[in-house]
């Protein structure tokens, strides 16, 4: 049996990977996309598609963003896919007087990196969405977020690549990994034996598995996020919305512990409400619960009160891949030649895909990159012990 040769493997389907391959093969590098189960099938189709500034933390984080969300325009362009990128805005409603003072100073952070973002009174808040309860404090405003259809954009990647020569291999679980001389030459899978001289971890949340193969720790965790999904209804959400305890959970802990974990809320073009998301540490559980659904369905019904009169339709879970800081590993590992990291976004996957894809494109075709890949390097947690 003759034996695939391919200058790069890319371990797992969901968006990061399915990016990375596309971005490969714009610039005529033969790729071997391999997704055990299905395009969309893990975390890139167990989410809800926000597109955000504003809910990143300044830094390194934002710079990946701002960079991002400007590729979707362009991405909608070029893509086979219609991946229905909208910008309707974004708000993070402050429900609690504790949170008013970090938010204005999270605000000013966010104007000073160039995001275009504003404090709003109650009054200016409900004027843009009449159907926010009366008891909230204030809320912030973004015109420039959006969303996109998550699946929609794992395909169009994955057709984009498939296009321009790339071959995506579904339904293939990668077993083994072989290593000649410190150098990663190729895998086999539970059909055939594929060689390469490079090989990307691009696994999300399996991305420790592919590490243990050559004995490398991956500190990522799986996070489950469950969402709910409301009946068909006239536009109630007229943009993305987070509640500031959603920004205190992922950046202030202290806030949280005062004022509770945060909700999201968005509506589809359809006119379903799309409500989230837990952050449990429960392994590679994806079942929903109802306990789960429970807080979340309550917190959301807190921002839009008319919510609690909707039927839920369904609920999904989706695990994000976890890192002890937050942000992504991404780049060559020094400790296995052709050995590239690009796993750990959490819950930004979406929203970093184009910038990511393009990075490590650029690493592999020897380009200067247009973000320094070192604050992301697998080895930054060596030297913090973890």
């Amino acid at each position: 049996m003759s034996i695939k040769t391919a200058d790069v493997i890319v371990v797992g389907g969901g968006i990061i990977g399915s990016s990375i391959a596309y971005h490969l093969a714009c610039r005529h590098i033969s790729v071997l996309l391999f997704e055990e189960r299905a395009p969309a099938a893990g975390s890139s189709g167990g989410c809800d598609g926000a597109v955000l500034l504003q809910s990143k933390k300044h830094g390194l984080h934002l710079q990946m963003a701002i960079a991002s969300i400007k590729r979707f325009a362009e991405l909608d362009e070029h893509l086979p896919v219609p991946i229905e990128f909208e910008r309707h805005g974004s708000m993070i409603v402050i429900e609690h007087e504790v949170e008013s003072e970090p938010m204005r100073s999270f605000v000013s952070q966010q104007q000073k990196h160039g995001v275009d973002v504003s404090f709003l009174n109650v009054a200016e808040a409900r004027e843009l969405v009449p159907e926010l309860s009366e008891n909230i404090v204030g809320a912030t405003f973004s015109p420039n977020d959006g969303k996109i259809n998550p699946i929609r954009l794992n395909l169009a990647f994955i057709q984009g690549a498939k296009q321009r020569g790339a071959q995506v291999m579904v339904g293939e679980t990668v077993e083994h990994i072989e290593i000649i001389e410190g150098k990663v030459c190729g895998i086999s899978t539970s059909r055939g034996t594929y060689s390469c001289k490079i090989l990307v971890n691009a696994a999300g949340a399996l991305a420790p598995k592919i590490g243990r193969m050559v004995n490398i720790d991956v500190p990522i965790k799986p996070r489950r996020g469950q969402i709910l999904v409301t009946q068909a209804v006239e536009p109630l959400a007229r943009c993305c919305m987070l509640s500031a305890g959603y920004i205190a959970a992922k950046f202030n802990p202290e806030i949280a512990h005062q004022s509770g974990h945060g909700v999201s809320i968005d509506q589809t073009a359809k006119g379903n409400i799309l409500i989230g998301s837990t952050r449990e540490f429960v392994g590679y559980n994806r079942q929903t619960t109802f306990a789960g659904m429970a807080k979340i369905a309550s917190r959301a019904r807190q921002i839009i009160p008319r919510l609690g009169t909707l039927d839920v339709i369904r609920s999904f879970a989706g695990l994000r891949p976890y890192t002890p800081d937050g942000l992504p590993i991404l780049g060559s590992v020094e400790a296995l030649e052709g050995f590239i990291m690009a796993a750990g976004h959490e819950g930004d996957g979406i929203a970093l895909s184009p910038i990511t894809g393009e990075l490590i494109a650029q690493l592999i075709a020897d380009e200067e990159p247009s973000i320094s890949l070192e604050p992301f390097n697998l080895s930054r947690f060596a030297d913090r012990g973890l």
